[in-house]
C-alpha cells in the first residue's frame, strides 16, 4: 500500500511536472499570476516543470526502493511539500486570499501529500 500512495504522489508531481513545461502561461493562471515573456514562461518551466518531473523521478526511485534512497528521497519530498503548506499559511497570515481555490485547495493538497508520504515510510 505504502508504494501505491508513492506512485499517486509521483503521478501528481509528474503531471505538475508536464504541464508546467507544456502550459506554463496556463498553470499559474488561477493564481492570477500571467506570464507574458520567454523569461518568466522559462522560470515557469523550470520550477514547476523540471521540479516536478525531478521529484516524479525521485519518488519513482523510492517507489521501486532502487538503492538506499527511500527514506531519504520520502522524508525530502515530504519537507519540501510541508514547506509549501508553510508558506501558504503564513501568506495567508499577512494577506487573505480571495477566495479558497487555488490557496486553500493546495494547501489541503501539500499538507495531505506531505502525511502521506510520511506514512509511506
Amino acid at each position: 500500500m505504502s508504494d501505491v500512495i508513492i506512485v499517486v504522489v509521483a503521478v501528481f508531481f509528474a503531471g505538475m511536472g508536464v504541464y508546467g513545461l507544456v502550459a506554463p502561461g496556463t498553470l499559474v493562471a488561477p493564481f492570477g499570476i500571467r506570464v507574458a515573456s520567454p523569461d518568466g514562461r522559462n522560470e515557469v518551466r523550470a520550477v514547476y516543470g523540471g521540479f516536478g518531473l525531478a521529484t516524479a523521478g525521485a519518488l519513482a526511485l523510492a517507489a521501486f526502493d532502487v538503492g538506499t534512497l527511500r527514506d531519504g528521497v520520502l522524508v525530502a519530498v515530504a519537507l519540501a511539500l510541508g514547506g509549501m503548506a508553510a508558506g501558504r499559511v503564513v501568506s495567508m497570515l499577512l494577506e487573505r486570499p480571495s477566495r479558497c481555490y487555488p490557496t486553500g485547495f493546495y494547501l489541503v493538497v501539500e499538507a495531505g501529500l506531505m502525511a502521506a508520504l510520511l506514512a509511506a515510510r
